[in-house]
């Protein structure tokens, strides 16, 4: 490749320098010279606008709608950054207010806690004071059944060692009617203090 080039270059001078040999001049310019300059610079113009249509528009084109889409894409990602700050902001801040959550439902599990302790203590000494109230109530109860027992046996001890005295002079009647008075005459609080 090299070679045909240097062969284009010799054959290029030769050519200039025959031209300038026969007629005297260095470059040979004239008129013809001249208007296929002009000719192919209105070529190369023309030739340059049907490119510049047909490939550097659309290229353009291309290039534009790349450009806008990265700017795009760079919005986009300032946005998802802002976005994520944002997100990360507040996700710290509900990591700091855990603790706080934390410490009030553990007040607040005591507080309850407590609360059904008293409620339990309160169950359990009612219950423990009605126990109390029915022991007492069975207590009196059992206290005046054996009071009359205790009457009974007296009253029975008292007629056996009176029918012994008064053996043959008292009659039924007036037995129940002597025990009556003894009894009145004692009074309950004799019972009472037995």
């Amino acid at each position: 490749m090299i070679g045909t080039f240097r062969t284009l270059i010799r054959f290029a001078a030769d050519t200039a320098t025959v031209e300038s040999e026969s007629t005297g001049r260095i470059f040979g310019l004239d008129a013809q010279l001249l208007f296929d300059i002009l000719i192919q610079g209105i070529a190369v113009f023309l030739l340059f606008m049907f490119l510049s249509y047909v490939l550097i528009k659309p290229v353009r084109k291309v290039l534009d709608e790349r450009q806008a889409k990265i700017q795009n894409d760079i919005a986009s990602a300032a946005k998802d950054r802002e976005d994520a700050s944002k997100l990360k902001a507040e996700y710290e801040e509900k990591i700091k207010n855990a603790d706080t959550e934390v410490g009030e439902i553990l007040a607040a599990a005591r507080k309850k806690a407590v609360k059904n302790e008293e409620a339990i203590i309160a169950d359990a000494k009612e219950e423990a004071s009605r126990i109390i109230s029915r022991a007492n109530t069975e207590a009196d109860l059992e206290k005046n059944r054996v009071k009359d027992e205790v009457k009974q046996e007296i009253i029975g001890v008292a007629t056996a060692m009176a029918g012994k005295f008064v053996s043959g002079s008292l009659d039924d009647e007036k037995q129940a009617q002597l025990i009556d008075e003894t009894l009145k005459e004692m009074g309950d609080d004799t019972w009472l203090n037995k």
